[in-house]
């Protein structure tokens, strides 16, 4: 077992202390940063990195740093938050600006990168805010090396250590040498990793003695022993000055090294940990990855040959994948990865790629109320009964939010509201409000009434999504029955892969909608039908986040139950569709609506059709038309939540 002894009985196993910003990558490969169109966002820095690392593979990680009085600030402060990472000694700079990072990846050598870092917000890190009773909650503290290199940081590091050791936490030390954060290279060599300084070897070994166990690679310990290109004889170096310390040497492919004892006159007589062979994407955020696993597994109590196991698992997985923190695995993606079910080709595993999606952290959404209004065709048809301009759709709209918004208000319902609100001219206006306010949004993708299938707007769905925020789901609403026409049952199928891969890759969730045309579904055949369709899609490989479904009944939903548990257990469930249906049908087909496969109800017409056409017309104002489509929405929520005793 490691020498290392992690306390008990504490509120957070790791705090992490450094460098936490904002990596924006290039989305096309093969090309310099010069180069590069778009770029995507998520979390970095190497001290943020880990805590969201060790918080994903089910670790009370907390973040100390410092970040802007502003959206990136934000962004970062909700990201953590999200993941489970306690960001309560994270400080609010309001003279800085958070840290950026841009980021490439040319070849497989290549990985440009230009940290965008002067007088940021987490280099401002301020000693005097760290708190002693925070750290003293803490198992083990985790410090980057940048945060060793200026004055001020280092200051701050050294308080945050006197409090670690004051209150036997496990100190560690993530050497994370950067040249260019050191003022050692031009600002556009950030992706040079090493270069030799004594005057940086002596700053780092003035802090050494605090940590109880040091990781870097073969280069981040020539810098803090001090021999350039000879591993053994800076191993030595550090030895001197850190007698007790634990020391891993990240090695790349070949693993790595753990040294509790004496350094070894040869490398090789190190215990080493293999690790894994993977195709290399992105080296970038491997260290972060193994350490997460590392640390993760060491405060879990695992021992050496576990932790390095785990941890030699994560840079693997991190390597193969675009991003840092956002390619982290969770721990349902290592189950797989050691079941040996595994593709050696990871970007091929379909398995690993679909459990890091549905795996990681994300809204709960168990019991949802959902006021559908994304109709176009409808919409138009009753401006032209009413014979009204179909130029008031838009204000229409914005009333329907307004009613939901109420019935939110007057029913509890925050955490459990939703909207299905198209993105054209009639929804625009209605879906960016209702957008960013914690509801569920839907959005759908489908040309009205298309059979076979097309999507509105666009041929391309994959460029559409890209405009997409990515908290709407794509709904697509498909007439579908696995009795059609052989010919357009494989457009139709073709059509929906094709959605399926484009969410997959944009980061949107996929509400598939199935009804079978009514000529196909005698009476009494329309669940059989619906639940062959269902077994369709999954015999294809498309497995959607949400199904929406008629009204069916017990048996029906407990089928579905039963094949979404065999095909994807990570599944949303299933939300119950409308079809115009009056007040007291939908009423009573929640009582057949137990089971817990069944989230909840996405409803439109029923609600709003008959106010609508009087507010077309002329013959009701806003006020009136707000009021008598929440009082019909504020019916169906009330059913929803009393369907259980009801059914009884």
């Amino acid at each position: 077992m490691p020498k290392l002894r992690f306390p008990t009985n504490r509120t957070h196993d790791l705090a992490c202390l450094g460098r936490l910003a904002v990596d924006l990558y290039a989305q096309q490969f093969g090309s310099g940063l010069e180069d590069a169109r778009t770029l995507s966002k998520t979390l970095g820095g190497s001290s943020g990195n880990l805590a969201f690392g060790v918080a994903r593979l089910g670790g009370r990680s907390a973040m100390i740093s410092r970040v802007g009085d502003e959206q990136m600030g934000r962004f970062l402060l909700q990201t953590l938050q999200a993941e489970g990472c306690d960001t309560r000694q994270v400080q609010i700079d309001p003279d800085r600006l958070t840290g950026l990072v841009l980021l490439g990846l040319k070849d497989r050598d290549t990985f440009p990168l230009l940290f965008v870092r002067e007088n940021c917000a987490d280099m401002a890190l301020d000693a005097a805010q760290i708190s002693e009773d925070f750290i003293a909650g803490c198992r083990a503290l985790a410090i980057t090396g940048t945060h060793l290199s200026t004055d001020g940081t280092r200051a701050a590091a050294h308080r945050a250590l006197e409090f670690a050791r004051r209150h036997g936490a496990v100190t560690v030390l993530d050497i994370d040498y950067r040249p260019v954060l050191w003022g050692l290279t031009g600002r556009g060599a950030g992706e040079n990793r090493f270069v030799d300084n004594a005057a940086v070897t002596r700053q780092l070994q003035a802090s050494l003695p605090l940590f109880d166990l040091l990781v870097g690679t073969e280069e981040e310990f020539f810098i803090a022993g001090g021999v350039a290109h000879d591993l053994v004889a800076s191993l030595r170096a550090v030895r001197a000055i850190c007698p007790e310390a634990t020391l891993v040497v990240k090695r790349g492919p070949l693993g790595c090294c753990v040294i509790e004892g004496e350094i070894p006159h040869d490398i090789a007589d190190v215990p080493t940990y293999p690790g894994e062979r993977v195709e290399v994407l992105n080296v970038l955020g491997a260290g972060d990855a193994f350490l997460s696993g590392l640390l993760a597994s060491l405060l879990q109590g695992k021992d050496w040959p576990e932790a390095t196991r785990v941890a030699n698992a994560c840079g693997a997985i991190v390597v193969s994948r675009h991003a840092c923190s956002a390619a982290m695995p969770t721990p349902d993606e290592l189950a797989h990865w050691f079941s040996g079910q595994r593709n050696p080709k990871v970007d091929a595993d379909k398995t690993l790629s679909h459990l890091h999606r549905v795996s990681a952290a994300r809204p709960v959404w168990d019991d949802l109320c959902v006021m559908a209004f994304d109709h176009r065709a409808q919409f138009y048809d009753l401006a032209r009964s009413a014979g009204a301009s179909e130029a008031r759709i838009p204000a229409l709209k914005q009333c329907l939010v307004r009613a939901a918004e109420q019935v939110e208000t007057s029913h509890g319902l925050q955490g459990h509201m939703g909207v299905l609100i198209d993105g054209g001219d009639y929804g625009r206006d209605a879906l960016a409000s209702a957008t960013g306010r914690g509801w569920w949004v839907g959005r759908p993708i489908e040309r009205p009434g298309s059979r076979p299938l097309r999507f509105d707007g666009t041929r391309s769905v994959g460029s559409a999504l890209v405009q997409w925020p990515t908290e709407q789901v794509l709904k697509c609403l498909v007439h579908y029955h696995p009795d059609d026409d052989i010919a357009l049952r494989l457009e139709q199928e073709a059509r929906v892969l094709e959605l399926w891969e484009a969410t997959r890759a944009s980061g949107h969730e996929l509400l598939l909608e199935l009804i079978p045309p009514p000529a196909l579904t005698p009476d009494g055949t329309a669940d059989e039908a619906v639940l062959r369709a269902v077994q369709r899609f999954y015999n294809l490989g498309v497995r959607p986040e949400w199904w929406k479904l008629a009204p069916m009944q017990p048996a029906g939903w407990q089928a579905l139950a039963d094949k979404v548990a065999r095909h994807d257990p990570h599944c949303r469930g299933a939300v119950i569709l409308g079809l115009n249906q009056p007040l007291d049908f939908l009423v009573n087909s929640f009582t057949q609506a137990t089971n817990p496969i069944v989230k909840g109800f996405m409803v439109g017409r029923t609600l709003w059709a008959e106010p609508a056409q009087q507010w077309l017309a002329g013959e009701i104002g806003d006020d009136a038309l707000i009021q008598a489509v929440a009082a019909r929405f504020a019916v169906l929520v009330d059913a929803w939540r009393a369907r259980r005793s009801r059914s009884a």
